[in-house]
């Protein structure tokens, strides 16, 4: 993406505030990836970490580890790898060019396995994974898949010591879970049916399209307890606008639940935008409760959505067109294609077809163990 559009991006969120907080959740250099070093993605960090300072000024940031800010690509060694292999290039110049946005406890594992907690407001934990310790991609967890830097564990840790005192938690990220190696991700779901009581919202990307994650009680896989938001990218890949997306939270009162109440995507339309002499101008795309007609943001309401896509399709249309951020492909999305996109907004667990077997009509000839989510950026 070019710096000027994103200069463009946070030059124009006034309309879309003001905010208490922004939740940023990785991949900041570009997918040249054959044409990326060390310098060249420090360079990246360190320009666009100052670009979002100077427009967002007092405004809190909170940043999560995305799969392109290693050079090679992917590649993140579990912290015990040491010397010039491991990522402590990468993690000390976050911590440094990160350090007035994070306590010191955050920076001190920040730069061990580029995770953190902190507690943005009262009542409510932060926790920031480092979701390339699931990455299908990542070879280094040839070594060990199941919880490579100790953050599962460490995970439990900390929710369960919010549980402990009443605090509900966020938690973000950048691959969504459901894209992440088995073992992983079903440990991952598991973690959040024990904690759905004090997990008030899940945040991440890398997909790079606007969908969502809902996840089930294990018994049977039949009751949504939490739901895994994936916002938009800012950036064109491949063939998109560009957008971001704002969130209403429930607010910062003692007793709060700090769910999401709901949600709005804001995307800069590049058609418009390269019109001979047209300035780029951002504008509210949608905001969900209103266009999918949702009695609220909470996990039910979502699982309810994919049912309803699923015999209406005037209602999947709308969403195709806002899941590309208004630009979604020429050729049409015909059955096959319907159910293998709502099948990915129920698969919060990865390889888990399970998931999906209500999804095909009785009767249907489709192969339930092919509608599985697109592979990963």
């Amino acid at each position: 993406l070019p710096l000027r559009t994103l200069e463009s991006l946070l030059s124009g969120l006034g309309p879309a505030g003001p905010f208490d907080m922004v939740y940023w959740t990785g991949d900041i250099p570009a997918h040249n990836v054959w044409h990326q070093s060390r310098q060249d993605q420090l360079r990246a960090l360190t320009t666009v970490t100052a670009l979002v300072k100077k427009f967002l000024g007092p405004v809190p940031v909170y940043p999560a580890v995305g799969n392109h800010e290693s050079t090679p690509v992917n590649g993140f060694p579990p912290p015990f790898i040491e010397g010039n292999y491991s990522s402590s290039w990468l993690y000390e110049a976050m911590a440094k060019v990160w350090e007035s946005w994070l306590p010191a406890e955050a920076l001190h594992t920040l730069r061990i396995g580029g995770f953190y907690a902190l507690s943005p407001r009262p009542g409510l934990r932060l926790i920031s994974l480092n979701m390339n310790f699931c990455s299908r991609e990542n070879f280094w967890l040839l070594i060990n898949s199941t919880d490579p830097a100790g953050q599962l564990q460490w995970l439990v840790g900390e929710l369960q010591a919010a549980e402990d005192r009443g605090d509900k938690v966020h938690i973000i990220g950048h691959i969504p879970p459901g894209h992440c190696l088995k073992s992983w991700s079903w440990n991952y779901y598991r973690i959040v049916a024990r904690y759905e009581n004090t997990l008030a919202g899940q945040f991440f990307g890398h997909t790079h399209v606007d969908e969502f994650e809902v996840f089930y009680d294990e018994e049977t896989l039949s009751r949504p307890l939490s739901v895994a938001f994936l916002a938009p990218s800012a950036t064109t890949y491949i063939g998109l606008n560009p957008g971001y997306r704002v969130y209403q939270i429930d607010g910062n009162y003692p007793g709060s639940s700090h769910v999401v109440l709901d949600h709005e995507t804001y995307i800069l339309n590049l058609t418009q935008a390269n019109e001979p002499g047209a300035t780029p101008h951002w504008q509210r795309l949608y905001r969900a409760r209103e266009t999918y007609g949702l009695p609220n943001a909470l996990p039910a309401a979502w699982h309810d959505l994919v049912y309803r896509m699923r015999g209406d399709t005037q209602l999947f249309q709308t969403f195709w067109f806002l899941y590309h951020k208004g630009h979604p492909p020429s050729e049409p999305c015909g059955m096959p294609c319907r159910l293998t996109t709502l099948c990915a907004q129920l698969s919060a667990r990865s390889d888990s077809p399970a998931l999906c077997r209500h999804l095909v009509p009785e009767g249907g000839l489709l192969d339930v163990q092919s509608l599985q989510p697109r592979p990963p950026f």
